[in-house]
């Protein structure tokens, strides 16, 4: 006889070598294993799973238990070796590529976006503080980056909402309140603020943890428009965890989030937000030295939301494409994105149209902080030029200004602090440069951002080479030791 939480008869089984060679290494004991696994189903609510050593020996015997025990085991085998152990590892499924390791050219169903989000969320929770997770990714970029990501703009054949689990405990259609939802998209708005504030290094683990609770609240039947608003939802907390993994200096991870952020974006229905998404993206690859694939991205993102977008959208897409010309030295088409990213912001500031929460960010600081950025970014690529290096500037010392009083954008501020620092560098001004270094120290020790450590230990690692006689540079690089942490926490 089958038991409640098993499937299948027995019969003619063949032995289960893979989970019994898993077990034998864990050091459990038959009756260890089934507690746990009893254990972990009532925290999951599954309260008919009774679980007992009987049970074991069947699964080691080759039976196939039903979900969640199979999701149960991954997760108690991937905690005892550190590592992510998948059902299929343990011969409980038919092998297949999991989702967290198939790179960017993933489906674009419904249902199995909240798979592959639900399943990367829960290896980065469980692997993220040990580095397996991002080890075993690797970044896309080129072709194989751009091309997948163009099926955004594709038109999808409506899908029904997912199935809860089988052997799962079935819930009501439409359980998720009104005000709960609120509650969701509220603690999206808060996550976003804290990053600003913080960096990515306080509370990335928190943003994935909420991003893995949205994806169980989509595994259930709701109406579509709550369906659409919990698929907004899950895009933001995307976006944001592969904002912070980029700040923190995990970049495939990053990556990894923001395509699932575009395919949550495209299920939503929400072309904005999808060119949102694929102008973090840009920004990363102009991080990475990839402009050209930076360019096709934003330009992916500024025809799929041509005739969504608000103004403020716009001109920070403008404001990126900048970015890119410069750093592709193409001054003639940089020059007119800076000019049409400050035009079309100014048609943002009559305040008549609504904006979502997640550009907010983009002020008036923000653009001249790009702005600069840009015509920084050119002065390099032209081997420093001082034509360049005067157009930046004013532009970012206007960012730098705007910023200082900002408690809410401490980031910002110190990356156009260290922007400006290096324009003066570029102009031969060291002593400018070293100031404004200093200054950036006190700003940096307020957030966790692996990027604004690593452009600090850039600029002072310039000025003490190029300029180690002078007195205001002398003692910079011991003052950045003592004042900086060697890397930001990476949870």
């Amino acid at each position: 006889m089958v038991g409640r939480g098993d499937g299948g008869a027995h019969a003619e089984k063949r032995p289960n070598e893979l989970l019994g060679s898993w077990f034998v290494r864990s050091g459990w004991s038959k009756g260890e294993l089934a507690r746990q696994v009893n254990r972990r189903a009532r925290q999951l609510g599954a309260n008919h799973i009774s679980t007992d050593t009987s049970r074991v020996r069947r699964w080691l015997d080759g039976e196939n238990p039903r979900e969640p025990i199979p999701r149960i085991l991954s997760d108690l085998f991937s905690e005892r070796f550190g590592c992510v152990v998948a059902v299929e590892d343990l011969g409980l499924r038919a092998p297949h590529k999991p989702p967290s390791a198939s790179g960017v050219d993933l489906p674009w169903t419904g249902p199995q976006t909240v798979a592959m989000i639900s399943e990367f969320s829960r290896s980065d929770l469980m692997l993220a503080r040990r580095g397996f997770l991002g080890s075993s990714l690797s970044l896309a970029a080129g072709p194989a980056l751009v091309e997948p990501l163009q099926r955004w703009l594709v038109p999808a054949p409506a899908t029904p909402a997912a199935e809860p689990a089988a052997g799962a405990t079935p819930r009501r259609p439409g359980r998720l309140s009104q005000p709960e939802l609120d509650l969701l998209e509220t603690t999206t708005v808060m996550f976003r603020t804290w990053d600003a504030q913080c960096g990515g290094g306080l509370r990335r683990k928190a943003v994935v943890g909420q991003l893995h609770e949205v994806t169980d609240l989509l595994q259930e039947p709701h109406p579509e428009p709550t369906r659409k608003r919990l698929f907004k939802v899950a895009a933001e907390l995307a976006e944001l965890a592969g904002w912070m993994s980029y700040d923190i200096g995990l970049q495939p991870t990053a990556q990894k989030y923001f395509v699932l952020a575009l395919h949550a974006a495209k299920e939503a229905g929400d072309k904005s937000l999808g060119s949102y998404v694929l102008s973090s993206m840009s920004r990363q690859m102009i991080h990475l030295g990839r402009p050209d694939d930076a360019l096709e991205l934003i330009h992916l993102a500024q025809y799929g939301s041509r005739d969504c977008a608000g103004a403020r959208t716009q001109a920070m897409l403008y404001a990126m494409e900048a970015r890119a010309y410069a750093n592709m030295g193409q001054p003639g088409k940089c020059k007119r994105a800076v000019r049409m990213a400050e035009d079309t912001f100014a048609d943002a500031l009559d305040g008549t149209e609504p904006e979502p929460d997640w550009i907010r960010f983009f002020t008036e600081a923000e653009l001249h902080g790009e702005n600069g950025h840009s015509y920084r970014d050119l002065a390099r690529v032209a081997g420093r030029s001082p034509t360049y290096a005067t157009l930046a500037e004013p532009v970012m010392a206007r960012s730098v200004e705007l910023f200082a009083p900002d408690r809410e954008h401490q980031r910002s501020y110190a990356l156009n602090l260290i922007g400006l620092a290096s324009v003066h560098l570029l102009k031969e001004e060291p002593e400018k440069s070293a100031a404004l270094t200093r200054e950036a120290f006190g700003v940096a020790r307020k957030v966790r951002s692996e990027r604004v450590n690593t452009r600090i230990r850039q600029t002072v690692d310039t000025v003490t080479r190029d300029y180690a006689g002078l007195p205001e540079v002398a003692d910079l690089a011991e003052e950045l030791t003592a004042h900086l942490p060697e890397a930001a926490a990476t949870v």
